[in-house]
């Protein structure tokens, strides 16, 4: 089979890194020792399961987060809109170890019915979780959490009883050039789409 020798011109090696598009930005919600509200940002995850439905996180283990996931075992996520871009990139910058995170930034920690987590009220969708699994990758520990609910706002459901992706507007992340995005549009029907090449 002849490649056109442009293949290799056209494509550039930028090694071996953590990059993928998109990625999300995950605020996991947990209580220290003390019962301390945290939150910190994760772009490495993503679901990982449906039944039990999972979502796995990626944390450094010199993070707070990680002593507060190792002793509770219970976490939320909470996924930001554009318009908390400013607070989302402050969990991600600041130490819970010696910040309040939630007084800084004015939003406000509510304690999860199901998990011994704290969740930010202000952003619209709230997953609750328990850890069922632990990976050691490398430098940073996967955590994997069972889904035990899924919380959203009356206000970003749709007239058709679903939330509604153009009014959640989560942020997006992007990794090689360090900058926030915004979630496109729809563009299409999943499932239905590529119906055209079934013959």
């Amino acid at each position: 089979m002849h490649h056109n020798g442009n293949d290799m011109v056209m494509k550039q090696s930028l090694g071996a890194r953590p990059i993928a598009y998109p990625m999300p930005v995950f605020v996991i919600g947990t209580y220290d020792h003390a019962g301390k509200p945290n939150a910190m940002v994760a772009a490495w995850g993503g679901i990982c399961s449906s039944d039990p439905p999972g979502i796995a996180v990626s944390v450094h283990p010199s993070r707070y987060t990680y002593r507060n996931l190792m002793e509770k075992r219970e976490f939320t996520i909470s996924i930001p809109s554009v318009e908390y871009m400013a607070e989302a990139d402050y969990f991600g910058i600041a130490s819970g170890e010696d910040n309040d995170k939630f007084a800084a930034t004015g939003l406000t920690p509510v304690r999860s019915t199901l998990v011994d987590a704290p969740f930010v009220r202000e952003f619209s969708v709230v997953l609750e979780c328990r850890v069922i699994n632990r990976v050691d990758i490398g430098e940073h520990v996967q955590f994997i959490g069972e889904i035990l609910d899924v919380k959203v706002d009356g206000s970003v459901i749709g007239s058709d009883g679903k939330p509604d992706l153009s009014t959640i507007r989560p942020l997006g992340f992007d990794m090689v050039r360090s900058e926030y995005f915004a979630m496109g549009s729809v563009v299409g029907k999943a499932f239905s789409a590529g119906r055209k090449f079934i013959r």
